[in-house]
């Protein structure tokens, strides 16, 4: 008799378990479907775990985009982008090498850089920096002068290990940063 009634308790406890689990990955996959990618004119810097110190003004000059995850009208992932023509091994060199590009573009056809480098990247939610990834991805293949997507990473385990994770290859390990690069195929 008690053995029953514990069974009946523990299977009643899977059950419940069974369906709070069912209910989350439902809830993960809805906010997934739902997002999209928006291009923004600011990001909260201070919720920058790479690079913090870099303001909007930086973010947003010489050709440099700001691109969100964007759910229930809510940023749910921030990347940051500058274009250029080579592959920076510094914050120092991505900011001379995304104003020569810019420079450069005003004087042809408008197209900043043909290098799309991502240097910083953050999620509020789980799932978050991976979609931001493949969308941004999606994005830069759709584009007619982008061919490279190079990333300006810290050099800590936890980027490398999500680049790598993420499909990108390592191009180089520097004095202060490491580059990974998601291939595109047009």
């Amino acid at each position: 008799m008690v053995k029953k009634k514990i069974s009946r308790n523990i299977k009643a406890r899977i059950r419940k378990s069974r369906k709070d689990l069912n209910k989350n990955i439902k809830s993960f996959f809805d906010w997934i479907k739902g997002a999209e990618l928006v291009e923004l004119n600011e990001c909260e810097n201070e919720k920058d775990p790479v690079r913090p110190e870099l303001d909007n003004f930086f973010r947003t000059s010489y050709g440099r985009k700001i691109y969100g995850v964007k759910y229930k009208d809510e940023i749910h992932a921030v990347m940051c982008f500058a274009f250029t023509n080579q592959i920076p091994k510094s914050v120092y060199e991505l900011d001379l090498f995304s104003r020569d590009a810019f420079l450069q573009s005003a004087t042809r056809d408008q197209n900043v850089g043909q290098i799309a480098i991502a240097y910083t990247v953050w999620s509020n939610k789980k799932g978050g920096g991976k979609l931001i990834v493949k969308e941004v991805f999606k994005m830069i293949k759709k584009s007619n002068h982008l061919n490279r997507l190079v990333t300006l990473s810290p050099l800590t385990e936890m980027a490398r290990n999500f680049h790598l994770k993420n499909g990108a290859e390592e191009v180089q390990v520097n004095e202060e940063t490491q580059n990974f690069e998601y291939k595109i195929i047009k």
